[in-house]
Order: structure tokens, then C-alpha cells, then sequence
């Protein structure tokens, strides 16, 4: 399933620091382009390395800045055209309305806290890791939180593959994202017994650190619902 669009929602705010943050991701993916071999050695000094912040050492190349800096930094860096687009496609989709609700300023402070907690607690379940984990994952799974604590009965449009046809039907929010939820959560679960740092390349303790924090700074970062804010 993938989701190219949710349900009428009235909005009241032009979502300019969603489309700010989809604008410095893809910058920051042309400037990636630009450095053709080099990339490797850039993402490895701007990625968040478990091993680097628990124990306060940069590991060559350094970082720019306190190697604590890359917990910011990273969320800004993706791995390919495929990861980058994925969670573009999920922060334009469902950034929008939770930048509604919460207003500009405590949108962006969302979006960075939920990162920040999705990096933490990658680096929990993975503490000895020098593997660079990187991608805006962390901090859109933030935003599917909040976006179901607000918005549980919203449909969303989602893409279906139903053998060679491709077809678009209208699915609940619920549904959506506690299928992704649930993924994450199994492949976290599944990870706990590999030996590799990271399940299948993806960071998927982020993704549920970053959702759960979703919920939770939901609830702190949301103010009284105006009225007719609503599902159409």
C-alpha cells in the first residue's frame, strides 16, 4: 500500500514549514549527488553512529561539529532516490494536516523532537553500531503518530498492486498506518536476535521510536481544536 493522498481535511494554515522541510531534504539530496565517491565519507560524518554519541568519540571522518550535532544532521541525509522519495511522499501527505493543527513553530519542534527520540532509541537497541543511520524516517514517523492521534478516521488514498493491475481505493488511517506500525514493530522485534546492527539496512527501532513519540508529543504539542476542523 502506498499513500498518495488522504480525505478533505479543512485547513486553515498554508503548510509553509512542511514544504520548507521537503525543500531542504531534497537540497541537501542534489548537494549528495554533487559529491559523487565522496558521498560514502560525507554520510559516514553526517550520519548518527550509535557508537560515536554513546561514548562522545568522533570516529574519523569527523563530524561538522560535536559529534552530538549529527543527531540533527542526519535526519536530513537519505540513502538513494527511493528513500528519499518514500518519506517525502509521507511528509507531504500527512505533514500538512498536523502543521495545521499545531501552527509553524510547534510543527517544526515536532518534527525534531520525534527525530530526535527515533535516533535515540536506535541507538539504544543498537549501542555498539559504527553503521551511519540516516533518513527524515525518524521524524515522519512522528508525524503518522501524531497524524493518527488526530485524525484517526480519515481515508486515506492509497496506491494497491493487485497482481499486474495498479488501482486506487480510499483506505482508513487506522488501517494504513497500523499496518506500517505493526511491520516496524515485528521487524524490530525480529532484529533483536541478529548480529547485524540494523534490520535489512533500515533503522526500524527509529521508526518506532518516532512513532510512539508521535503520539505522545501529540498530545503536549496539540491546542484546542478549532471548530470545523474536521474529517469531510
Amino acid at each position: 500500500m502506498i499513500p498518495i493522498g488522504d480525505s478533505p481535511v479543512r485547513q486553515h494554515r498554508t503548510p509553509w514549514m512542511m514544504l520548507l522541510l521537503l525543500a531542504a531534504n531534497v537540497a541537501v539530496f542534489a548537494y549528495e549527488l554533487s559529491l559523487g565517491r565522496a558521498v560514502d565519507s560525507w554520510t559516514q560524518s553526517v550520519g548518527t553512529i550509535p557508537f560515536e554519541i554513546l561514548r562522545g568519540q568522533d570516529l574519523p571522518p569527523p563530524a561538522p561539529g560535536p559529534v552530538y550535532v549529527t543527531l540533527v544532521t542526519s535526519m536530513f541525509v537519505h540513502g538513494g532516490f527511493l528513500h528519499l522519495g518514500s518519506n517525502m511522499l509521507y511528509l507531504w501527505v500527512f505533514g500538512d494536516n498536523v502543521e495545521d493543527v499545531f501552527g509553524h513553530a510547534r510543527f517544526l519542534a515536532f518534527y525534531l523532537v520525534s527525530g530526535l527520540i527515533a535516533s535515540l532509541t536506535h541507538i539504544y537497541f543498537n549501542p555498539d553500531s559504527t553503521i551511519p543511520s540516516v533518513g527524515a524516517s525518524g521524524a515522519i514517523a512522528g508525524i503518522l503518530g501524531g497524524y493518527l492521534l488526530m485524525f484517526p478516521n480519515a481515508r486515506i488514498r492509497t496506491l494497491l498492486l493487485l497482481g499486474p493491475f495498479l488501482t486506487v481505493t480510499r483506505v482508513s488511517a487506522l488501517f494504513v498506518i497500523g499496518i506500517w506500525f505493526l511491520s516496524q514493530l515485528l521487524s524490530g522485534l525480529a532484529s533483536l536476535e541478529a548480529v547485524t546492527a540494523q534490520s535489512s539496512g533500515v533503522a526500524v527501532w527509529a521508526h518506532v521510536g518516532g512513532f510512539i513519540a508521535g503520539v505522545v508529543l501529540g498530545f503536549a504539542f496539540r491546542p484546542h481544536r478549532p471548530a470545523g476542523h474536521r474529517i469531510a
